[in-house]
């Protein structure tokens, strides 16, 4: 067997075949390859299945998930039971992690003995073992987690050799474009940054290295309140008196190098997006010689725009050149189908959206305009070797936006018009093939021994097609998949107009005519599915999604999905859990969706599509049952759900959450083309069941976008629960990840709660109104109105008790622990958060439980239990970090900022530090003003005036966009004490007024003052 950890886990047998694994499986490889050899006790193991909440039986299945193991692997000896526990039977060299240890080595005794070439090539092999972070997906195991972290860092730590190996070697000027994308992933790498300015000053770029120099000793005081470490200032006065020690090495010998040992984030897996190149490529050789050409002369950033009529090749010749140029651009290779050919293209703000997250940015931190986006991607791929592919472009207008703005990138274009109006690009516009060209595509497809005893028939075929790609190709597939056919028996075929539309060479009408005899020769259960798949406006789909349009087997869908897929009328992805998915090019749904309108009654295309729509929706709302997420009561409409076989509903949901990674895009498309064709409950009820989806994986403008238009498709009909269900929902979205901005957001949540709560009383959903209640508390808590905080907060709770809702009672005792904190009782509040805590772990859902652990431990801290605090604290953190949940994650390091800041422990600064840099990526603004606050506070007391005033300033204009009028009475305070405290007397008096003016309830504001003395 061999194993590889070196990113995703992966194992294959002796022939090279992966071996398939459950995520219950792959744990326990994980955990045994982690031990090094060492056995791991039951126990440990147990905590991995388990992740710390074992059911009772969980040795017995311990033994059944080892006997399955045992099995896959190929028998009871590949993993072995010791007196210590299991250990996985491995040999030397089965292992890539141990591969990588060993090239490493190597490589440092190569370095050692003065070969820094044969170093930098043992060095970037080992590099080149590595397909992402170590153990990705599974590295927040307990017993692995350590152990992908040491392996990350091991990684880091050889990328750092091999540059300072390349300066050996005297190759400086080579690694200055590697090196400063290095330092743009890593700013404060400190180390890195010394080796770019080598580089450059090396290369007689001295006054660049300087403004290296400068551009991190600003990141660092700005961002970090410190100043470079010794080795950088000193390379810095070195650099600006152009020490004789700096320059290069003499060959044979080592340069001396800057200690190791710092730690550092892994650079996120390169973008590797690009679909596969056609093994059928045909002709273009002038046209790929003049992109070639162009992009080797071209600057700053060369850009390509093909054009042609539908169906002539445009995505095939930019992917053979795009694949061509792959190996010169290392730092990704990013692709999007911009859908131009459809009735609504990709919005450039959505397609950046995608680029950015591609790139490693994710949920808030996607800023909310167009013109930031653009400037946030053309940051993120500056200096940086990236291949830009944009399929199917619409216009210039929609293209501009994506288009990086500084030299290292390369942009291909396509799109059906001429994009003249983009400034400095290479127009290629492609014509059909020549009859050469086109016989041999059809060689290449239906077999060239074949078209060679028929040359002439051949010919008459490449004729009838009219040199049309799309339609050699399709009269090829034909071919291919009909062995017995003579050519001559397809020229009869194409020869009468019956069976052909005429004017095949006719413009645009060619690509249509050629859809067309691909469409007939098909069976007719394939033409149906074909015509309505062209009304189903979906980026890509499963097998069961034929079926369910067609309102048959999945087995007979099946069968009609392979002769689509032989006719090259569909093609075949795999999704994130491995099962295949197929995709409709562009202008291959425009044809079938013509055909559906001109041969499919209305009626019954729209009945398809409900119950597509209604496959969706049933196999959702049981996928998000196991999405951890807000605790929000589960409220579904009358939408018809097509149910699946017991055992496709098994295999698809096994692993709920990749489910929805798979399905996400598909159902958010169905939101919108429900809504649009009046089909308001099944688009209300696919954008619920995404809710918690789009929360665990911050994809907050996914979530944003497909509320909203659901919201309007609800209103259009009246449908005021669907409208109540999603505006609960988009309340909280707008009120704790909405972005900076006028306004207040604590009060938007205030009326909003108010009227959803209106609806869901009218409608008499008691649930739906327990939701609204606690919506209604935050606000009310948030505008210094603890009584009636507290009286909406029980109200909340009473009715979730009388309706027997658990998720309700657990949300009102926290809201009322946060209206009682606002009121001083600190007790109560802590005894509101043990019943939250205690009923979120009745409901089994992680994430609230979480958000209940990081309170408690923040109140009983607050009121004097600091080790408890501090253990819940500390615990939540995890629990957030092994989500991925960087919302909760603030917010626990937030509170144990404070709770050091009453300690006086020094780790208060830096606690607060990672907090303001996790709000500010991903654009958690609610937590940014209250984690700047605390930074002002510290500086404050340090005597850093200044860095206080600046902080403390930047927390107020947030405060005053979220409405909270405790917290921004209490920065405003602070924000007084340090203008006093710099000599600025008249602000001071301002800010203090102001505080005054808030008219915060005494008695809170002097409960909360006795607990924090309580510290």
């Amino acid at each position: 067997m061999r194993f590889s950890i070196l990113g995703p886990l992966r194992v294959r047998d002796g022939d090279g075949r992966e071996v398939r694994l459950s995520p219950k499986l792959a744990g326990i490889v994980a955990a045994l390859l982690c031990a090094r050899g060492a056995p791991v006790a039951d126990e440990r193991l147990i905590d991995v299945l388990w992740e710390g909440d074992p059911p009772r039986s969980a040795q017995k299945s311990l033994q059944v998930y080892v006997h399955h193991l045992r099995q896959a692997l190929g028998g009871p000896s590949t993993v072995a039971r010791g007196p210590g526990g299991y250990s996985i039977e491995r040999s030397d060299g089965d292992l890539d992690a141990d591969r990588f240890a060993d090239l490493v080595d190597q490589g440092r005794r190569a370095l050692g003995e003065g070969g820094a070439e044969p170093a930098a090539a043992l060095f970037r092999e080992a590099l080149g073992l590595w397909q992402g972070p170590a153990l990705s997906g599974i590295d927040t195991l307990p017993v692995v987690r350590d152990e992908a972290a040491r392996l990350n860092e091991l990684r880091w730590t050889c990328t750092e050799e091999l540059m300072g190996a390349e300066l050996d070697r005297g190759r400086h000027a080579e690694v200055v474009a590697e090196l400063t994308a290095l330092v743009y992933e890593h700013p404060f790498r400190e180390r890195l940054r010394a080796w770019l300015m080598l580089a450059l000053h090396r290369s007689g770029r001295s006054a660049e290295a300087l403004e290296v120099y400068r551009a991190g000793r600003g990141l660092l005081v700005e961002q970090l309140g410190t100043e470079p470490g010794r080795e950088l200032r000193e390379l810095e006065q070195g650099v600006l008196r152009d020490d004789p020690s700096l320059a290069a090495p003499a060959p044979g010998r080592s340069a001396a190098r800057p200690a190791s040992g710092a730690s550092a984030a892994l650079p996120l897996p390169l973008p590797a997006q690009l679909p596969p190149d056609l093994p059928d490529f045909t002709g273009r050789e002038h046209a790929l010689e003049r992109i070639h050409a162009h992009l080797a002369d071209a600057e700053p950033v060369p850009v390509v725009a093909v054009s042609g009529m539908g169906g002539v090749g445009k995505t095939a010749l930019a992917l053979r050149a795009a694949h061509a140029l792959a190996d010169d651009h290392p730092d990704g290779r990013l692709y999007v189908d911009l859908r131009g050919a459809e009735a609504e293209p990709l919005d450039p703000a959505q397609a950046l959206s995608n680029l950015l997250h591609a790139l490693g940015v994710d949920g808030a931190g996607v800023p909310d305009s167009l013109d930031a986006r653009s400037a946030l991607f053309r940051s993120m791929v500056a200096g940086r070797k990236v291949l830009l592919v944009l399929d199917g472009a619409a216009s210039e207008a929609q293209v501009r936006p994506l288009l990086p703005g500084a030299p290292g990138a390369t942009v291909l274009v396509t799109g059906r018009p001429r994009l003249t109006g983009l400034d400095g690009a290479l127009l290629v516009d492609l014509e059909v093939f020549t009859p050469e060209q086109a016989v041999d595509l059809l060689g290449r497809i239906a077999g060239r021994e074949r078209v060679g005893r028929e040359p002439a028939a051949a010919e008459r075929i490449a004729e009838l097609c009219g040199y049309a790609p799309l339609a050699v190709r399709i009269a090829g597939a034909r071919l291919a998949g009909r062995p017995e056919w003579r050519l001559d028996r397809m020229v009869r075929l194409l020869e009468d107009e019956r069976r052909r539309l005429d004017e095949l060479a006719a413009g645009d009408r060619a690509v249509r005519a050629s859809l067309a005899l691909s469409h007939r020769a098909l069976g007719e259960g394939a033409k149906r599915a074909f015509r309505l798949l062209g009304a189903l406006e979906v980026p890509d789909f499963p097998e069961w999604a034929v079926a369910a349009l067609m309102a048959v087997p999945t087995d007979k869908a099946q069968g009609y999905i392979e002769q689509l897929v032989d006719a090259r009328l569909l093609s075949i992805a795999e999704g994130p859990c491995g099962a295949l998915r197929y995709r409709m090019h562009d202008l291959i749904r425009l044809y079938a969706r013509e055909l559906g309108e001109s041969d499919e009654p209305e009626q019954e295309r729209r009945e398809a599509l409900r119950r597509a729509f209604g496959g969706w929706l049933w196999l959702a709302e049981q996928a998000t049952e196991y999405i951890p997420g807000p605790c929000y009561a589960t409220l579904h409409g009358q939408a018809l759900r097509w149910p699946l076989p017991a055992q496709e509903a098994s295999e698809a949901l096994a692993e709920p959450m990749l489910w929805f990674d798979a399905e996400w895009q598909a159902m958010a498309a169905a939101v919108q083309q429900a809504g649009a064709l009046g089909m308001h409950e099944a688009a209300w009820d696919l954008a619920g069941c995404l809710e918690k989806y789009f929360d665990v994986r911050g994809r907050f403008d996914d979530w944003r976008r497909t509320h909203e238009s659901a919201i309007s498709a609800c209103r259009a009909a009246g449908d005021r629960l669907g409208e109540a269900v999603l505006r609960r929902g988009l309340a909280d979205l707008t009120t704790w990840a909405s972005p900076q901005g006028p306004g207040e957001a604590m009060s938007g949540m205030r009326s909003e709660a108010q009227s959803v709560l209106e609806m869901f009383r009218d409608l008499g959903e008691t649930r739906g109104v327990a939701d609204a209640l606690v919506m209604r508390t935050w606000g009310q808590v948030s505008r210094g109105e603890a009584s009636a905080a507290h009286v909406s907060a029980e109200e909340a709770l009473r009715i979730a008790e009388e309706a027997d809702y658990l998720g309700g009672r657990a949300r009102a005792y926290h809201v009322m622990a946060i209206a009682a904190y606002e009121d001083g009782r600190m007790e109560d509040a802590v005894a509101c958060l043990e019943k939250a805590l205690e009923l979120a772990r009745l409901l089994g859902n992680s994430r609230f439980e979480a958000t209940a652990m990081q309170f408690l431990g923040a109140a009983q801290a607050l009121s004097g239990r600091v080790e408890t605090g501090r253990y819940h604290l500390v615990r939540s953190l995890d629990m957030a970090r092994a989500m991925g949940d960087r919302y909760a994650e603030v917010f626990s390091l937030m509170y144990l900022t404070r709770l050091y800041i009453a300690l006086g422990d020094p780790e208060a600064l830096p606690t607060v530090d990672k907090a303001i840099a996790l709000s500010r990526r991903h654009g958690i603004n609610h937590h940014l003003a209250d984690s700047l606050g605390l930074a002002g506070e510290i500086h404050l007391a340090a005597g850093r005036t200044g860095e206080a005033i600046a902080a403390l300033e930047e927390s107020v204009r947030l405060w005053r966009t979220r409405g909270w009028s405790s917290f921004l009475a209490g920065v405003l305070e602070t924000l007084a004490g340090a203008y006093e405290a710099d000599g600025h007397h008249a602000a001071a008096d301002r800010a203090r007024r102001e505080a005054e003016e808030l008219q915060i309830p005494a008695q809170g504001a002097q409960g909360a003052q006795g607990a924090q003395e309580a510290f």
